[in-house]
């Protein structure tokens, strides 16, 4: 070949690689589904297809295509964030090396199972494929009850990363991770880096944040990693991850001020490394750690002032049931706990947690949680009391085979339990690195760290430092370290979002008849107040809201909203996100209609109430709950019941899956006088270990000439409320057999209450409920 051929032959491969080169990088634009979906199709490795800014609206993306490792396929928003996807809609993957980005899913619900999915059928699976850059907010269904999932993993090697997700109300995780089907084990998942924001309590149970496998998978192996994320007030319910396979890992989250715990449900072989659990307040229900089953590891983890208890101590290892079922309570075994640290947390070491021995009568044997823990291993670890605590740790049953060495505490001089020396009394203090990350320091040198079986693989500590040489208890070996801004939350999830709203001072909308009322709520903004003139409203239609108002009288002499509307409806319509305050005002009704009432259907969103110092009388209901629709609190004080058919009720839940209306229902300082039935009716059914609430507090009220149209002659019904507190209170003159039927078992109270003609208070320990599993 001579010279001249050759250059030729060169610039002429030359000149097609770069063409190549060029078609492999194509960039299209599309601007509805039509052309998404053309563009879908016609994919090729290292296209990028770009969405243009705007709303898609009920858009069904089928991301099918191949891309390759150095050329992803891409699929984003025109600029980042400016894609809004709302409506019925949602994103399948199937393929190889997908990437979708920049995404925002809002004002909208799947229509499908999963709002991001990384299979389209059982045939058509993802693999290698990212989620990243997006955010999914308040993507919720219609109906509390029906269970979908906002990202749902299938395949191998997927990844969501740099996201904000945050929420939602109903049932379901909000991320699951799937091992069905040999394809899905072994996955190697990456859930990194994202800003899961507050998810609402639920008011029962399937509320997690993550979800990794089921009961029925839970022999398989997933090697799922959980790192570097922020769980900020995910609140959904008792588990904040429920990790069910074997072999995952949870590095370097923080948990902040969220009520429940990461839990090894089933499966085995967890790492728990580097970990923060922080809790800013007193709130009782913030966890930490809750082990079930065999093989883990929890290491180099830092608690701050976790205050739960049971199942949301900071950390609670459970009792398991012998020879368990699959999707019960296996016994734990073989577990480590070293070489972390508590700071201010209520008995922090809970073993036996979960014991039922007790209700041996009302359960059946394949229930009852008599395994304790075996071959496990608390070592190396460092706690701290400001206030000496004579628990630290608690024994709800025998920790005969929890082997304890070389942990150090300071207690302030109160005598505890020390397991033979295993917790060494030591002088510490406290060095300030940031508001919540205070170390101890002055661990005596005499204390060396146990070298238990492969503790030599814990080669480096919270904060990264090597433990090869000089190596100490506790989740750090100095506390000379700078702050990790671990709060920080623009160092998780996307970078065109944040979720920091500015607080405002409210505007107070005068109102001064009954024309402009609505005109006025529907004006104000979120938060706002509405102010009501002295006089009297008279009222035929609903008012409806659906958002945070407060609404009040504007002087002593209370402004009366007198209603004359349709038979079962309310005054006051409570809509999803509806969140009312009244104070200081009159309601009467007709006798059929209804004074406070959620929607029938339709409640998406959590509602609230808060009335204080209001009269309310004549009605048929004083406030009706429907079945799914649920509040964080209701709160009366100060207010008067009169000559209602029904009182309060929120017993709709029927199903027994552990649902309630609401998680705080609060009456103090308030009257109830001809209340025929329903005085009070909150309702929550189901046997549910793991469900603790709601949460059910009566003081300093007064209650007369009520109950009497009550079938089951109860004037006060709670049924499988956990957490009741009946104090100070009268009862005169009520027709019925009982006042109240405490759930004896369960954190049931009464104290101070003066009955007259009343019937009594009983006590009865255990109660017969339907099993949820």
């Amino acid at each position: 070949m001579t010279k001249a051929a050759l250059l030729l032959t060169v610039l002429f491969l030359s000149v097609g690689c770069k063409e190549k080169a060029a078609k492999s990088m194509a960039s299209s634009t599309v601007a509805n589904a039509e052309g998404l979906n053309a563009a879908i199709k016609k994919a090729e490795p290292g296209d990028v297809i770009v969405m243009s800014n705007g709303v898609w609206k009920d858009v069904e993306i089928k991301f099918r295509a191949k891309g390759t490792k150095d050329q992803p396929i891409i699929l984003k928003a025109e600029t980042a964030g400016g894609v809004s996807i709302e409506g019925a809609s949602y994103l399948k993957f199937a393929g190889e090396y997908l990437v979708a980005e920049d995404l925002h899913f809002k004002n909208g619900h799947t229509p499908s199972k999963s709002v991001i999915d990384f299979r389209i059928s059982e045939d058509e699976i993802a693999f290698n494929c990212t989620v990243t850059n997006c955010v999914i907010e308040d993507f919720n269904q219609m109906h509390r009850d029906e269970t979908d999932l906002w990202v749902q993993f299938w395949g191998r090697h997927n990844t969501l990363s740099n996201s904000y997700i945050a929420g939602k109300t109903n049932r379901g995780p909000t991320v699951r991770v799937n091992l069905e089907g040999i394809e899905s084990m072994n996955n190697y998942h990456q859930i990194v880096n994202n800003h899961f924001g507050p998810r609402p309590r639920k008011g029962g149970a399937s509320a997690e944040t993550i979800q990794i496998g089921n009961s029925f998978t839970s022999m398989a192996p997933s090697y799922t990693m959980v790192e570097n994320n922020l769980f900020e007030e995910c609140n959904g319910e008792v588990e904040i991850i429920s990790s069910k396979t074997n072999f995952n890992e949870f590095r370097g989250n923080v948990f902040y001020n969220s009520e429940g715990s990461l839990v090894t449900r089933h499966g085995n072989y967890c790492t728990i490394d580097g970990n923060y659990f922080i809790n800013d307040s007193n709130n009782t229900n913030v966890g930490g750690i809750r082990i079930v089953n065999s093989g883990h590891w929890v290491i180099n983890n830092y608690f701050f002032n976790i205050k739960g208890e049971k199942f949301r101590s900071a950390l609670a290892v459970m009792n398991g049931i012998p020879k368990s079922p699959q999707n019960r309570y296996n016994q734990v075994t073989d577990v480590v706990v070293a070489y972390n640290t508590y700071v201010d947390c209520v008995s922090p070491w809970q073993f036996g947690v979960g014991t039922n021995i007790d209700q041996k009568d009302v359960l059946p044997k394949s229930e009852i949680r008599s395994a304790r823990p075996i071959r496990t291993t608390v070592a190396n670890n460092v706690i701290y009391n400001e206030v000496g605590d004579p628990s630290p740790v608690f024994e709800h049953d025998k920790a005969d085979g929890v082997l304890f060495k070389s942990n150090v505490i300071n207690n302030q001089g109160v005598a505890f339990k020390d397991f033979d020396g295993g917790i060494q009394v030591a002088s510490l203090e406290l060095k300030e690195i940031s508001k919540n990350i205070m170390l101890p320091t002055g661990v005596p040198s005499s204390v060396e760290p146990y070298e238990g079986f492969d503790f030599n693989t814990i080669t480096k500590d919270l904060f990264g430092n090597s433990r090869a040489n000089n190596n100490m208890i506790g989740a750090t070996l100095k506390a000379d370290v700078p702050n990790p801004n671990i709060l920080d939350k623009t160092k998780y999830g996307a970078d065109w979002y944040s979720n920091v709203v500015e607080t405002k001072e409210p505007t107070t909308h005068a109102v001064a008849s009954v024309s402009e009322l609505q005109q006025k709520i529907d004006a104000a903004a979120s938060g706002d107040i509405i102010s009501l003139a002295t006089g009297v409203y008279e009222l035929d239609k609903s008012l409806k809201i659906n958002k945070t108002i407060t609404i009040q009288s504007a002087a002593d002499d209370r402004a009366q909203i007198v209603f004359s509307g349709a038979v079962e409806t309310p005054v006051f319509e409570l809509n999803p996100k509806g969140l009312l305050t009244l104070n200081g005002v009159v309601l009467k009704g007709n006798g059929e209609n209804y004074a406070f009432a959620t929607l029938k259907e339709n409640m998406s969103n959590h509602f609230g109430l808060t009335v204080s110092n209001c009269d309310v009388s004549d009605f048929a209901y004083a406030l009706r709950v429907y079945r799914e629709a649920y509040a964080e609190k209701i709160t009366f004080t100060k207010t008067a019941f009169d000559n209602c058919e029904n009182g309060l009720e929120l017993s709709e839940e029927t199903l027994d899956k552990g649902d309630y209306n609401t998680e705080y229902l609060t009456i103090t300082d308030c009257t109830f006088n001809n209340i025929k039935q329903n005085v009070v009716d909150y309702y929550r059914g189901g046997y549910d270990e793991s469900t603790i609430g709601g949460n059910l507090l009566i003081a300093n009220s007064t209650f007369t000439n009520s109950g009497g149209h009550e079938k089951n002659k109860t004037l006060l019904n709670h049924r499988g409320i956990v957490n009741v507190n009946i104090k100070d209170n009268t009862f005169k003159n009520n027709p019925v057999k009982f006042v109240s039927v405490l759930w004896g078992a369960k954190n049931n109270e009464h104290s101070n209450n003066t009955i007259s003609h009343s019937g009594e208070i009983k006590v009865q320990e255990n109660l017969e409920m339907t099993l949820m599993y």
